[in-house]
């Protein structure tokens, strides 16, 4: 499936209207990197700004940009929070942006609650972007401590999106 240049647009459009400083998107062997930052670096050494101009989407469309991974970034708490946990939690983040989903349709139970047992591959939440789901996984055993985000919510990369004590 050929990733179409409307759809690339409407990508460079939303990044455009965020407060996100980054994005990262790999579709079929496509990648697009944007990001505010003028000193970002892709690993071929080339800098990649987000574009000002729509117009520029073309051009985007055109030459597929290979991407590196974004530069490593430390997982954040909501700072209401970041006091209030302790040491040996775990911070389960997401691997990409997107939008937040505690259960795999609407209406249907959270795939985890408070408290609740789980194991390194237990699903913990979905992370759509463009009607690409992303399945996050808990990584660790341990119990669930904390839902750091609402359901429906954007969240960017790296985002805290769980707490868990091993």
């Amino acid at each position: 499936m050929a990733v179409k240049p409307d759809e690339i647009a409407t990508l460079i459009e939303l990044f455009n209207s965020s407060d996100w400083d980054e994005l990262h998107v790999e579709i079929d062997g496509l990648q697009l990197f944007l990001s505010t930052d003028p000193h970002a670096r892709l690993m071929s050494g080339t800098v990649v700004q987000a574009p000002q101009p729509v117009a520029a989407a073309p051009v985007a469309a055109a030459a597929p940009v290979p991407v590196a991974a974004a530069p490593a970034v430390a997982p954040q708490a909501p700072a209401s929070t970041a006091a209030e946990v302790p040491l040996n939690w775990v911070a389960v983040t997401a691997p990409n942006l997107g939008t937040f989903y505690r259960a795999t349709k609407p209406g249907a139970a959270p795939l985890v609650e408070v408290g609740q047992h789980v194991t390194p591959t237990t699903e913990v939440c979905l992370l759509e972007v463009m009607k690409l789901f992303t399945t996050v996984c808990a990584g660790v055993s341990g119990t669930v401590r904390r839902v750091c985000v609402a359901d429906s919510e954007m969240v960017e990369h790296d985002q805290v999106l769980f707490w868990i004590e091993p």
